[in-house]
């Protein structure tokens, strides 16, 4: 594997850190950092993982993680698949991402009485943060202008006056479940790796659990059970949100009918694929898609 699971960032000598990010596709490594991350996507399509929530993305997909909270933006195949001469090797991602530390202005700074809110702010963090609507494009806003600041005193309060408006705002939603632990440790980097990237590229096919379970090395229950504690879900339920995480950005293409995307994704039948598609969203296919028009 190309990078370790656990990732720290090179030291720079200002508080904080922030970067515009184009490249052909996202960093492709499910991994986590002991920093606070603010990101915004500004181009790029795929599937987000983020602890054991699973959904897919797109421009203006805005989320702020706390530390050691494992995360992934994996793009769509397109980006990876680069034919010439092809519309499709124009594609790129673009991202902006913030990078700090609890302590970057100081150990007790946020534990000043002012501080109240952006305090529950970073603790919500730990459990992975969305916003939408008005918010997100008054972050998008504040975050385009933090690139163009030079790092200073000036730069440091927009920081703070985007987190303050972020702790305000009403309009977020947890991406964890309320009891999600990270219990992945940097070692076993590899065996979660290889399984996150099988399911990736195979989950319009068949999936055999033995073959997941040879793949990691393991016996097929003593995987089942290594799975649940790592993803605080089993492998099933991994396997189906992925495929359902597809099938939403099928829907809001436009492109396919229902019955194609289904088959698409990996179901095999209609009626499966319609029920688990309400159990994980909370709607039909058909009721998404009003939903996402709507918006």
């Amino acid at each position: 594997m190309k990078q370790p699971l656990r990732k720290d960032l090179e030291p720079v000598a200002a508080s904080f850190i922030v970067k515009e990010l184009v490249e052909p596709h996202f960093d492709p490594n499910w991994h986590f950092h002991p920093h606070y991350q603010l990101f915004l996507v500004e181009e790029g399509t795929g599937t987000r993982f983020i602890g054991d929530s699973i959904k897919p993305f797109g421009p203006g997909d805005l989320v702020f993680l706390g530390p050691n909270l494992p995360h992934l933006w994996r793009s769509d195949q397109v980006y990876f698949n680069r034919p010439f001469e092809s519309k499709l090797s124009n594609l790129t991602t673009r991202g902006i991402v913030v990078y700090f530390t609890e302590d970057f202005l100081g150990s007790d700074f946020f534990e000043k009485q002012e501080m109240a809110p952006l305090r529950q702010l970073l603790n919500q963090a730990r459990q992975g943060l969305e916003w939408t609507g008005h918010t997100r494009h008054r972050a998008e806003t504040a975050l385009h202008n933090l690139t163009t600041q030079a790092a200073g005193f000036e730069r440091v309060i927009s920081l703070l006056t985007l987190l303050n408006e972020l702790s305000r705002a009403p309009d977020y939603k947890y991406l964890t479940s309320p009891g999600y632990i990270n219990t992945v440790k940097p070692a076993e980097t590899d065996r979660m790796q290889l399984v996150h990237d099988y399911v990736l590229g195979h989950f319009p096919d068949d999936l055999s659990l033995n073959t997941i379970a040879d793949l990691a090395g393991m016996t097929s229950p003593a995987f089942c059970r290594y799975f649940k504690t790592r993803a605080n879900k089993t492998f099933s339920e991994f396997v189906s949100e992925v495929r359902i995480g597809h099938a939403c950005k099928l829907l809001m293409n436009g492109k396919l009918n229902i019955t194609q995307i289904s088959f698409e994704s990996g179901f095999r039948t209609l009626s499966n694929f319609n029920r688990q598609f309400k159990d994980i969203t909370g709607q039909t296919p058909s009721g998404y898609v009003k939903t996402y028009r709507q918006l």
